[in-house]
């Protein structure tokens, strides 16, 4: 892993006018409203939003050929007033574009990447850079009715625009108690393990990890966990928050554990505070994290908060 001590760049908090660009660097997107009422509704808001070139481009599973998303992405990266890229869905095929794209004029110009799933692979690369993302809600999830992704939408829009939230979290009688802090960093638990020996490997080092997971086996979840800790993802953090593992797939037979019995199998021994059922990942509550960004997290028996340090 990528040991390097890293210096965290905040890109500047957005205000009225401010412009967004939507891209697609990885799944084909099959609702195109609901990217259209992502656009409308942040305008709504106060913002400018501009959709990429080739977001509704289709080359069977992607959203465009790679050379289309590449060059959509670095069109975005690129871009020299925009304040955020917001990915318009996940899926797969980040990883298929991520070594090509160039992030010189990004490092001019640091704007917000926002995402979650796939998406992971670009947090990754920018937690190394020494740049902040936001690994939260994309426009694909507007294919939902409103009132169902409203307060999410409306705390991502708070963190942008940098009112930073605290969350209390109803405690998981699995949890391992406790205070730390740190920077948090993580994503979807695929790709963190996918991500292994690459130049997209980040160090867990004094972090307080974030990791979420959709449509697995329970035994998959088990073999991707224990590969982060043969690779000491747990060894070294500070803290461990687990977001929601949706559509977990039935074993036959079964598995015998629940999610939260397999997390501690494995990281029980490190004696750092675990916090389950944290609402970001697949499901339509899905509260912004702002990785690259140091947080305090206290576990206790009822109620537990995550806050994010001023």
């Amino acid at each position: 892993m990528n040991s390097q001590n890293i210096t965290f760049t905040q890109p500047d908090y957005l205000k009225q006018g401010d412009t967004i660009l939507i891209v697609a660097p990885a799944g084909i997107v099959k609702q195109p409203l609901a990217i259209e009422k992502a656009k409308e509704t942040f305008e709504n808001w106060g913002y400018t939003v501009i959709i990429g070139d080739a977001v509704f481009n289709e080359h069977y599973h992607f959203a465009g050929t790679d050379t289309q998303r590449l060059q959509d992405m670095q069109w975005a990266l690129d871009h020299p007033t925009a304040k955020a890229i917001w990915c318009a869905r996940g899926g797969y095929g980040s990883v298929r574009i991520i070594d090509d794209l160039n992030f010189n004029n990004f490092a001019k110009n640091p704007k917000w990447l926002i995402g979650y799933s796939d998406i992971t692979v670009f947090h990754n690369k920018l937690h190394n850079l020494g740049f902040q993302s936001i690994h939260a809600p994309m426009p694909i999830n507007f294919k939902e009715s409103y009132p169902a992704i409203e307060e999410s939408m409306e705390q991502l829009n708070n963190i942008i625009k940098g009112n930073l939230p605290t969350y209390h979290i109803q405690s998981n009688e699995f949890n391992q108690t406790g205070n730390c802090s740190g920077v948090v960093i993580g994503g979807n638990l695929t790709i963190l393990e996918n991500m292994i020996g690459t130049s997209t490997c980040f160090s867990t080092k004094d972090k307080i990890l974030f990791i979420e997971e959709i449509g697995e086996y329970k035994y998959h979840i088990d073999r991707l966990l224990r590969a982060l800790d043969r690779k000491g993802y747990f060894k070294d953090c500070a803290g461990l928050i687990l977001g929601d593992f949706t559509d977990t797939k039935k074993n036959y037979p079964e598995f015998g554990q629940s999610i939260e019995e397999i997390v501690l199998s494995i990281v029980k021994k490190y004696n750092f505070p675990v916090l389950f059922d944290f609402p970001a990942g697949h499901e339509d509550k899905n509260l912004g994290l702002i990785f690259g960004h140091e947080i305090n997290m206290t576990v206790k028996e009822k109620t537990s908060t995550v806050e994010f340090t001023k």
